[in-house]
């Protein structure tokens, strides 16, 4: 890690794993004299260690004001404090710092809740600790926000996170500074404001798009119609009581947002009213995987109409649910396009649902993915379906949760231990992180306009980590894994290693 007078952070991807079972064998024979003989044997036996890899990619912003894009591509050089990288100006003073993947244009776009993200040659951080802020030139009214998607690859798995502020330094001290710090100005270990000073929050980003929705603002005080978009072909197969359970969660979650919202359910062959009743909105649904069909266009042109009926001054909202492409997808998409403008259309895809296809039904466009949500590598586990399902009612509600907030100071203590991050934030009980699914983590610094001179040249260095632990067999693990009570001779939560 660079020594700058700035803000770094390095992000760390910790792996764990269940640790080497190898192979066992094991052969018998059996045989008799005379004319009979005859022989069994049990041969090659084995057993083979299962996955826990975590991956990450991410996207960083920096706003600290127009004009400067040369001079903050120069600290993302080659011969920079930060990763090199080709600094993008993405709007008037805001400037797109980094990113994994990048090796394609909007790869970010493509490849985010894309299928497949534990591929080996994505080129995800896997291991590696890179600086994503390294800023030189830090003036009161700047903020950066980095969105960081983690990866469980195979087994489900406990996971956390950490950091540590590593430095909060003086520098020394300018004129300006001088008159308004008593401290002296003497280079030292913690004697620096700016950690004191810088204004943080750490959230989880279920839509993955690097903002806090909902935030100070009353996104739940216009009610909303929904209406859910079921696919019950006969593919769905032993999935669909996990799927019916998910849904029902998710109108619960819509339904306790606010009084007045609606949730109706609707099927790929045929359609129900509108019902402000989690009971009422399954009674339609009781051949569900019955069908060999996947006649999506008929779902969405059904549920249009349903929306018809929504209550007026509610917002109108459809959720497509799907676990492969449709019997004919330029009619899916001729039916999602003939939708009234004002109904905002979500999909969830599972089982190698199309990504590209889902995306260009939500929004238009194949590369957008912002209202789409996929469980990577054609999953169809039951707690990556209940995740996903989630993750698109707390987007719907506005409910992102907010993890801490406070100083760059007090956060970093928050974390020195460890804290337990929840893989279904609409259950009461904490889950573990399914495999192969999406969750990304925003967390944003600012250094508020009232700031005066007192944090002049001062400079703060953190850390930021992840750590995943397995969950089976593992039913009781720890909320704070750092903190000395549950660890092995490594000084490392048991049962895993952390980079």
């Amino acid at each position: 890690m660079s020594d700058n007078n700035g803000l770094e952070l390095s992000r760390r991807r910790a792996l764990a794993g269940i640790g080497a079972i190898g192979v066992a064998s094991a052969g018998a024979g059996i045989g008799t004299s005379a004319y009979f003989s005859d022989e069994e044997s049990f041969d090659d036996n084995s057993l083979t260690a299962g996955e826990l890899d975590l991956k990450l990619d991410y996207k960083a912003t920096y706003a600290g004001g127009p004009g400067r894009l040369s001079e903050v591509d120069s600290w993302y050089s080659a011969d920079g404090p930060g990763e090199p990288f080709d600094v993008q100006e993405i709007e008037d003073g805001t400037y797109l710092i980094g990113e994994t993947p990048d090796n394609t244009e909007d790869m970010w776009a493509d490849e985010v809740q894309n299928t497949d993200l534990c591929a080996p040659d994505l080129g995800l951080i896997n291991g590696d600790e890179i600086p994503v802020f390294a800023l030189d030139d830090v003036k009161p009214g700047d903020s950066g926000e980095v969105t960081v998607s983690l990866h469980v690859c195979d087994n489900p798995a406990w996971m956390y996170m950490n950091g540590a502020l590593t430095a909060n330094d003086e520098n020394g001290q300018s004129e300006p500074e001088a008159d308004v710090d008593e401290t002296g100005g003497d280079p030292g270990e913690g004697a620096g404001e700016l950690a004191d000073n810088i204004q943080t929050t750490l959230w989880y980003d279920e839509n993955c798009n690097n903002v806090l929705d909902g935030g100070d603002d009353d996104t739940t005080s216009v009610p909303s119609c929904v209406q859910l978009v079921l696919d019950t072909s006969g593919s769905i197969g032993g999935d669909i009581g996990t799927v019916e359970d998910a849904a029902n969660d998710l109108a619960n979650t819509i339904l306790g947002a606010n009084d007045d919202n609606e949730v109706g359910a609707t099927t790929f062959s045929g359609g129900s009213d509108v019902v402000n009743s989690v009971a009422d909105a399954w009674s339609d649904l009781t051949g569900l995987g019955s069908n060999g069909s996947t006649n999506m266009s008929s779902g969405i042109s059904d549920a249009g109409d349903d929306l018809a009926n929504c209550t007026g001054g509610h917002d109108r909202i459809m959720v497509v649910f799907t676990d492969g492409s449709p019997d004919n997808s330029d009619s899916a998409l001729s039916a999602a396009n003939d939708l009234d403008d004002d109904i905002e259309l979500y999909a969830i895809g599972v089982a190698g649902a199309n990504q590209q296809f889902l995306n260009r039904l939500t929004t238009g466009d194949q590369d957008d993915d912002s209202n789409t949500f996929v469980v990577a590598g054609g999953t169809s586990a039951e707690d990556a379906i209940d995740q996903v399902f989630a993750q698109v009612g707390q987007t719907i509600t506005g409910g992102e949760e907010v993890i801490l907030e406070g100083t760059l100071a007090d956060a970093m203590d928050a974390l020195e231990d460890g804290i337990a991050l929840d893989g279904n934030r609409s259950s009461e009980e904490r889950e573990p992180f399914a495999g192969a699914m999406t969750h990304c983590l925003g967390f944003e610094w600012e250094v508020p306009t009232d700031v005066g001179n007192e944090i002049q040249t001062d400079s703060a260095v953190f850390d930021l980590g992840f750590y995943a632990l397995q969950s089976r067999h593992n039913d009781d693990p720890p909320a704070e894994p750092f903190n000395g009570t549950y660890q092995d001779d490594n000084g490392l939560p048991s049962n895993g290693t952390a980079d």
